[in-house]
């Protein structure tokens, strides 16, 4: 029996993994796509772009297991069903317990996986990518200067360049600064860089002028080979990281510091965003049941089970939209997370049950013959 149960294992194993590497693959081009703006607009390298989509992986692929579980074990099941690998086990004495038990258990395993991602893993990846999009955020480098178009990076400040190439050297530089006592300077250069002087961000110019006209109407001017230009007041921000509910540990969602206002004000989000990362794996369960039930829960049919895994896709579906339905009503209501538990707990239920209410078959339809099976008419 061992070795009818490993088998099934095996048979169940390889199409959740591919299935969860071929929507992983998907969902990390969407997401992808959506971060190009910080290597177009925000002008960071392609390591910055990289790692900011891989930070998103540990959510997606909690999104993502569950329906790779449901499609997958539908894939194999039907096959197994449909070359009446499953009709023999029954047919062998296993219980459908027995059978169904392999799949049972690889679920398990993989909502272990996915709850130990949602408690420790996605708060680490997400806290990194906050930190990676606030230094982005407050890059100097990219948010000083557009190439191409006139940017305000700070109040009274006009800088524009005509190109920046790929590393960061800005070409035909334009600089206006309007100060607090009405005085203009404008400064011209045919080169300049980002860069640190004496621990201070700066702006290096080459070959350019100086124009600086007083409020007395005084206008003075000068030429440079080289000019120094301090960033540091840019620099000066009191701008903090705020993490999100996503980006937390579970103690720091169930008990938040009520002394501060955000964590005060937003208490039930945090607490229905504690209760969703905990009630979340069981949906990789519930989905695995679901296939099970849309394959054994019926009798065998050679022609397939179309409408019967059309109609559980579509039940399936609507369980996942119903727990995201009932995270965000838990939002307005502490006492509506124990729906988050009911929801995958209840589709689980009673998938079982039309698994075990169907009757089980020990005869064996063998119009196509096959190797080991007994002949036509043969009761196992």
């Amino acid at each position: 029996m061992r070795l009818i149960d490993r088998y099934l294992l095996r048979q169940l194993l390889g199409p959740v993994v591919l299935a969860t590497l071929a929507l992983t693959a998907v969902a990390l081009l969407s997401q992808s796509l959506a971060g190009l703006d910080l290597i177009v607009n925000q002008r960071q390298s392609a390591l910055v772009f990289l790692k900011v989509t891989l930070l998103y992986m540990p959510q997606l692929i909690n999104l993502i297991l569950p329906i790779a579980v449901f499609v997958a074990a539908l894939v194999a099941l039907n096959r197994l069903h449909t070359e009446q690998e499953i009709v023999v086990c029954f047919a062998g004495g296993m219980s459908r317990w027995r059978v169904i038990s392999p799949a049972m258990r690889l679920a398990c395993t993989i909502a272990f996986l996915a709850l130990l991602m949602n408690l420790f893993v996605q708060p680490l990846s997400f806290r990194t990518l906050r930190q990676e999009l606030f230094e982005v955020r407050t890059d100097l480098a990219a948010t000083l200067v557009r190439e191409g178009e006139f940017t305000e990076p700070a109040p009274g400040l006009t800088v524009y360049a005509q190109s920046v190439d790929g590393q960061g050297n800005l070409r035909n530089l334009f600089i206006h600064q309007v100060k607090p006592d009405g005085s203009t300077t404008t400064y011209t250069a045919e080169k300049g860089r980002v860069g640190r002087a004496q621990g201070r961000p700066a702006l290096f110019m080459e070959n350019g002028s100086n124009q600086e006209f007083s409020g007395r109407g005084v206008l003075n001017y000068l030429t440079f080979q080289e000019y120094v230009f301090d960033l540091a007041p840019m620099a000066n921000s009191d701008e903090l990281i705020h993490y999100k509910p996503s980006d937390r540990y579970l103690h720091e969602l169930f008990f938040p510091d009520l002394q501060q206002d955000w964590e005060r004000r937003n208490r039930l989000e945090l607490l229905a965003e504690g209760n969703a990362r905990l009630a979340s794996p069981l949906y990789n369960i519930a989905f695995m049941a679901l296939a099970l039930a849309a394959i054994i829960g019926g009798g065998f049919s050679r022609l397939g089970y179309g409408r019967r895994i059309v109609a559980i896709g579509a039940i399936a579906a609507g369980v996942r939209l119903t727990g995201f339905l009932v995270q965000s009503a838990c939002e307005d209501n502490a006492w509506l997370n124990i729906a988050q538990y009911a929801v995958p707990l209840l589709a689980t239920w009673g998938a079982m049950a039309a698994i075990f209410r169907q009757k089980v078959s020990r005869y064996i339809d063998i119009s196509r013959p096959r190797p080991g099976i007994a002949p036509a008419g043969v009761r196992a």
